[in-house]
């Protein structure tokens, strides 16, 4: 890798560049955020809405359950469409942050795909690390979810039509979920929605480095994050697939997928290599490469054309998962 190659990026789409490239030039000198020990707590003061700000934007009921946990309880905000009375299907939502910020409120995705058919959020507030690294994390939603499942019922929704998802991290800490309860027995699951996910500890990939700097997630923000999870093992041999998801040397046997993730993303060959391994295994997978995206394109400017169409493509693949469960 030479100095040369680091400026071949991708072109930005049209209309999402300019407000990343205005953000960049005010708040970060020309460069991404850097999330580091020392900016931790300003991050995540930044950018996470808030419960009122959440409601006013969808017309949802919230309601915070406390599912049991591996080290007390999970709390858990249930999303339920206003008028909902039927057993329905769930998105079971696991927030992004880069394993170190975010909370539950951060469910803008999972609402806009779940209203397409109805369907309730669960989003848990898992432990954040550094101050809780693994298995941290990846516990709290593990146990929420089981719980949710055991208790769809109660919150109308039809426990054989639950797909898990996430975003970033969020993504990440999804497929760990997937590989863990594929590989402990239960609960089955309807899908997995894996947004631009956070999968790979090691970031020897050529998008990790050709994006280290100018994105909105950068390299060096992401080796804090998985630091912060995984301590001194980050990047070594110890570290499992429960953690990292591309560390897994089996990927057959999960529910349908749809992995989604921008051209000028830093995760963006990390998340092709995951589905085409997923292909490998003879699984179900939907890949979705938007052309000129950056980390978190669609939430940025959701007006464009290409975050239409990426929400377009969740919400179309999410109806047809749903569809082979129950064709009426």
């Amino acid at each position: 890798m030479t100095a040369e190659s680091h400026a071949i990026q991708p072109p930005l789409d049209p209309e999402v560049g300019p407000t990343w490239r205005e953000i960049s030039a005010t708040l970060f000198d020309g460069r991404g955020p850097r999330v580091v020990a020392e900016t931790l707590d300003v991050a995540r003061e930044l950018s996470f809405p808030t419960r009122a700000e959440l409601l006013a934007r969808h017309p949802y009921d919230e309601v915070t359950v406390h599912a049991p946990g591996p080290a007390g309880t999970i709390p858990v905000s249930v999303l339920t469409p206003i008028g909902h009375d039927q057993a329905s299907p769930a998105v079971f939502w696991i927030h992004g942050g880069g394993m170190v910020s975010g909370n539950r409120f951060s469910a803008e995705e999972a609402m806009d795909v779940a209203a397409c058919v109805g369907a309730v959020v669960a989003s848990p507030e898992y432990r954040l690390a550094p101050e809780h690294p693994s298995p941290a994390p990846g516990d709290d939603c593990v146990a929420a979810l089981r719980w949710f499942i055991d208790h769809a019922e109660a919150y109308g929704v039809d426990a054989r039509r639950v797909v898990l998802a996430g975003a970033s991290a969020g993504g990440g800490l999804a497929a760990a979920t997937a590989l863990r309860t594929r590989d402990e027995g239960g609960p089955r699951l309807a899908g997995l929605l894996l947004c631009d996910p956070m999968l790979d500890d090691r970031m020897t990939t050529w998008s990790s480095r050709q994006l280290a700097d100018g994105g909105m997630w950068t390299r060096e923000s992401n080796e804090f994050g998985w630091r912060s999870l995984l301590g001194d093992r980050s990047g070594g041999d110890a570290v499992s697939a429960y953690e990292a998801p591309a560390r897994a040397t089996d990927l057959s046997g999960l529910p349908p997928v749809l992995i989604d993730v921008g051209s000028a993303d830093l995760f963006r060959d990390e998340d092709v290599e995951f589905a085409s391994r997923i292909w490998a295994a003879g699984g179900d997978c939907e890949l979705h490469v938007w052309p000129g995206g950056y980390h978190g394109f669609e939430l940025m400017v959701p007006t464009a054309a290409i975050s239409k169409d990426a929400y377009h493509a969740r919400r179309r693949w999410l109806a047809r998962v749903l569809a082979r469960l129950d064709p009426t």
